[in-house]
């Protein structure tokens, strides 16, 4: 197990919400994504379990991620749906346990020890938590025995998360950004139609390019199609200079998706 808690979040992943098709998560895997990222409350833990068994590639070799649900978040509840997600997945540990959202049943005293337990047990690899701000970070921080591995954050070109990137390079854990196509919103943004153009690419490859270059970033886009899944994952590949992040981080409009 590494004792960086980077190493389980590569620089690219897929966001399975909504996903009900194990062969498509498999080709996710083939086409070369070694990050997969699920949660309890998107109820398809399975698909993505006998997607990884279908796939070619070994299990020592992907990072599995889930998020246990803000009404499972009591100590007891914790161990058990997480042992439950386990068994969904048929996997005997994942590379990344969230907490989810800090609402309903998170105590903060009383789950996150939870979490350190599941970790020492090597049922979790890394803790993360998922939908905090810098001060429920820095809670989160102090209570943990384990180093905080990411926070799971909204966050695209508009909505750049300046605060939470800034923390995050300061100590030393991965932002890992949710919808970072803004929902099909990049596409009609003047300021990345106008790198894609340049780079003879996409908006969502310049917004997926922009977002893994802001080290610790690592991008979750969800994709419906082969094409898609080829295309999110070339944006890797594609090299901007200072005008083109100038241009994205000069949009001065926010527009906020999930509450």
């Amino acid at each position: 197990m590494s004792d960086d808690p980077l190493a389980v979040t590569p620089r690219l992943g897929l966001g399975t919400m909504g996903i009900d098709d194990a062969d498509r998560i498999a080709a996710a895997i083939e086409t070369g994504y070694r990050h997969l990222d699920t949660a309890q409350i998107y109820d398809n833990e399975a698909v993505v379990g006998r997607g990884v068994e279908r796939a070619s590639v070994e299990r020592a070799d992907l990072s599995l991620a889930t998020k246990v649900w803000a009404d499972s978040l009591a100590p007891e509840d914790v161990a058990a749906s997480t042992r439950e997600s386990l068994d969904r997945l048929g996997v005997d540990y994942v590379d990344l346990l969230y907490v989810h959202r800090p609402i309903d049943t998170y105590d903060p005293e009383a789950t996150l020890p939870a979490f350190d337990r599941l970790r020492d047990e090597g049922r979790v690899r890394a803790v993360g938590v998922s939908n905090f701000d810098a001060e429920q970070v820095a809670e989160a921080r102090d209570i943990l025995d384990a180093p905080l591995a990411a926070n799971q954050v909204e966050m695209h070109p508009l909505y750049q998360q300046e605060t939470l990137l800034a923390d995050a390079r300061r100590n030393g854990y991965a932002l890992v950004a949710y919808s970072p196509l803004a929902q099909g919103e990049v596409f009609d943004l003047p300021e990345l139609e106008s790198v894609a153009e340049k780079h003879d690419a996409t908006p969502a490859q310049v917004s997926l390019a922009w977002l893994a270059g802001k080290d610790p970033v690592v991008p979750i886009p969800r994709s419906a199609s082969d094409d898609h899944l080829r295309e999110n994952l070339a944006a890797l590949d594609l090299e901007l200079d200072a005008d083109d992040v100038a241009a994205i981080e000069s949009i001065d409009r926010e527009k906020k998706l999930f509450e």
